[in-house]
């Protein structure tokens, strides 16, 4: 039980020997927790999405992913690319107007519908990220079998021993064990991350709904 819980319990018994806090003063701290909690979420996004953008360039400069440097000039794939950096920057836009709405609320029932706006698009993010990372693979795959010298070679090595169905087969199985590997790594990040955020954010919630009663 946090400070919150023990002063919320005494604010409604007023049984102990802590200081009786009014409504009001239990309202702002909650709004106090739920308004850091945001902003957290809020500055986290802004640095996952700077950590990825130093490893797409750390990458490039390294050469590793030199084979798939055609792709970015590529119509679907900057189209995408655009599609993408303008959905994260709404989602940027959302969680900073989360936070500035959470911080300047001014009773608990617009308070605790607030929260539930900031689960939801939290959860929407997730979402959203999980799904450009599936359209990724789905629209990379193609392209390197495609381009790429060594996979052309195995391809006809493959075409001229009758086995073509077999190796297609082969890397569709290879990519999906790779694409679940990587959804669960982020998804247990996310639970790591947003999710005990989100859990105190609930426990806020709760605490409303019970000042509430």
């Amino acid at each position: 039980m946090d400070e919150l819980d023990l002063l919320k319990k005494d604010w409604q018994k007023q049984e102990s020997a802590y200081p009786k806090l009014t409504y009001n003063e239990l309202y702002k701290m909650i709004l106090q927790k739920s308004s850091s909690i945001v902003k957290w979420i809020f500055i986290i996004s802004i640095l996952e999405f700077i950590f990825w953008l130093f490893m797409a360039i750390g990458l490039k400069a390294s050469g590793i992913n030199k084979d798939y440097e055609g792709l970015q000039s590529d119509t679907g794939f900057i189209i995408l690319s655009i599609i993408s950096y303008a959905i994260l920057a709404y989602f940027f836009y959302r969680f900073y107007m989360n936070y500035k709405t959470i911080n300047t609320t001014d009773n608990a029932k617009t308070l605790m519908e607030n929260i539930l706006k900031t689960r939801r698009t939290v959860k929407q993010y997730v979402g959203f990220n999980l799904a450009v990372l599936v359209i990724g693979v789905a629209y990379m795959m193609p392209y390197a079998l495609n381009h790429d010298e060594s996979t052309r070679a195995l391809i006809e090595t493959a075409q001229a021993n009758g086995d073509i169905f077999k190796y297609y087969l082969g890397v569709a199985l290879v990519t999906l064990i790779a694409l679940v590997i990587a959804i669960g790594i982020l998804l247990l990040f996310y639970w790591l991350i947003y999710g005990l955020l989100l859990r105190s954010l609930n426990r806020n919630y709760k605490e409303l709904k019970k000042l509430e009663v």
